[in-house]
Formats: C-alpha cells, sequence, structure tokens
C-alpha cells in the first residue's frame, strides 16, 4: 500500500450536495485526486462556483442542476454524467441533505415527508441509480475480459471494478437529541440503506461505506443568529476531546478515503469523524 491508493486519476464522481459545505469540500478533494467530478445540487449558482473552483485548480467538474427527491432527475444526471465517461461511473457521494428541528410533539407530516423526500429518498434514489451502472460496468468488464483471457465472468466481477458509493449519515444516530426526530430518523434510514446495499452489490465488487459527521461549521449548520451560533460551536467543542467543531474538510478526507483503493477492504461501515463527541461500540 502506498499513498498511490487515494490516486482517482481516470475515475469518474458524482456528488450530490456539491454547491456548498461538505459537497463542495468533497468535490474539490476528489478532483484534486484527479476525479472527474460531476456536482449535483438544487442550487445552481452554488454548483457553477464550485464547478469554477475545481477548474481554477487544474480539476475537471460538470454540474447537473437537480432536486434529489426527484428520481427521474437523479436517474437522467446519473445517465448523463455516465455517457461522458463512456459508461463507466466510479464513485457515488450522496451527500446532499437539510436539517430540520422540531419537537415529537410538534412534528407535522409534511415536516416528516420533507425530510425523507430529501435526506432518504434522494440518497436511495442516488445509490440505485449508482448501482444499476456499476453493475453493468462490472458485466461489462468481466465478458470482455472472459472473451480476451478465457476467464469467467464471477472471478473477474469482483476485482476488476473500482465502484465505491458513499453515503451521508449523521452523529445524530448515535447520539440523538431534542428535536431531531425528523432529521435522525432519515439518517437512520440511511445507515440501514447503507448496510443493505453493501450485502447486495458486494458480489459485483461493489463497496458501499458511510460517513456520520459530527458538528461540522456549513451553512446548513449556521441556522441561528451570530450570538446563538457562537454559543452552539462552543458547546459542540467542550463536548469534543479534541476541543473543536469539524470543518468540511475533515469530511471530505473521509469520503476520499471511501472513494478510493484505500479502502478497498472496506464495506457496509460507518466511517464516524465526530471529534470523539461519541463513541460507540
Amino acid at each position: 500500500m502506498s499513498l498511490k491508493a487515494y490516486d482517482l486519476t481516470g475515475r469518474t464522481a458524482f456528488l450530490t450536495g456539491a454547491a456548498s459545505g461538505i459537497g463542495r469540500a468533497s468535490a474539490l478533494l476528489l478532483a484534486q485526486a484527479g476525479a472527474t467530478v460531476h456536482c449535483a445540487d438544487r442550487d445552481a449558482q452554488g454548483l457553477h462556483e464550485t464547478a469554477a473552483l475545481i477548474k481554477e485548480a487544474g480539476g475537471t467538474a460538470h454540474v447537473h442542476p437537480l432536486d434529489v427527491s426527484d428520481r427521474a432527475q437523479v436517474d437522467e444526471a446519473v445517465a448523463a454524467a455516465t455517457a461522458a465517461s463512456g459508461g463507466r461511473l466510479d464513485i457515488m457521494a450522496a451527500i446532499a441533505g437539510i436539517m430540520h428541528s422540531s419537537p415529537v410533539l410538534e412534528t407535522r407530516d409534511e415536516d416528516l415527508d420533507r425530510i425523507l423526500n430529501i435526506n432518504f429518498k434522494g440518497v436511495l434514489y442516488a445509490c440505485q441509480a449508482a448501482a444499476r451502472t456499476m453493475i453493468k460496468a462490472a458485466a461489462d468488464t468481466a465478458t470482455h475480459t472472459a472473451d480476451d483471457a478465457s476467464t469467467t465472468a464471477s472471478s473477474t466481477a469482483a476485482t476488476s471494478t473500482r465502484g465505491s458509493i458513499i453515503t451521508m449519515a449523521s452523529g445524530a444516530v448515535d447520539t440523538g437529541g431534542p428535536g431531531l426526530l425528523c432529521y435522525g430518523a432519515a439518517k437512520a434510514a440511511v445507515v440501514q440503506l447503507t448496510k443493505t446495499l453493501a450485502t447486495e452489490v458486494g458480489p459485483h465488487g461493489i463497496r458501499v461505506n458511510a460517513v456520520a459527521p459530527g458538528w461540522i461549521r456549513t451553512p446548513m449548520t449556521h441556522r441561528h443568529d451570530a450570538e446563538a451560533q457562537t454559543h452552539t460551536e462552543g458547546f459542540m467543542a467542550r463536548m469534543s476531546p479534541l476541543g473543536r467543531v469539524g470543518e468540511p474538510d475533515d469530511i471530505a478526507h473521509a469520503v476520499l478515503h471511501l472513494a478510493s483503493d484505500a479502502s478497498a477492504f472496506t464495506t457496509g461501515q460507518i466511517l464516524r469523524p465526530n471529534g470523539g463527541v461519541a463513541m460507540p461500540w
């Protein structure tokens, strides 16, 4: 093993939520590692800003404005990205998500539906589109290899693919907290999706893992006025053995690890860059 394991040159990555925060940081880092990055988000202006930053740094980026809660839009965008890469998609990072807080007794149907549509269904749609593409690529590669080298498709599929699907869970799954019913339930569903899909697509050489961040300083977490934000971040920093809150780059490096060959024997796992706020068994 060497640092070359983190080299993504020649690979194609598709990221949702790439207009800002963790999604933007991850897109920039994957591009820096050599990947061609397809950036998706409903914020078209933010997407173009992310793509511009990637291109200014010498990388390759494409933009796909979309609503992740619309299956047809997700399928269309992934198909376009796949076609542009010659029929292959190597990395899917389903990062798009929104925050919502309400006490259980005050939670409305529309609150739950909105969170589940974006934070769970949006991840599901991205995973489904990516997995179908990666399975097809594995089958095509296996067939070609078998024709060329008289090997069996089954022996080739698991070794010839580099498919990695990365979902975004949350530390809320481990810690809970007042007001987190909708958000936490959706992220718990993402964890279950991650583990289940990992068992189903592993035989095709595809890995599926989740990142469960702790408190990260992003536009999504800046939901309060400056004084309240300072108080919240101070409280979260005091909870961490490291004495600070996280930055988007902290999570982007976790995404890079799971996207790369450095995690080639890792699947069905939940990676928790949370500053030690939660330490599950």
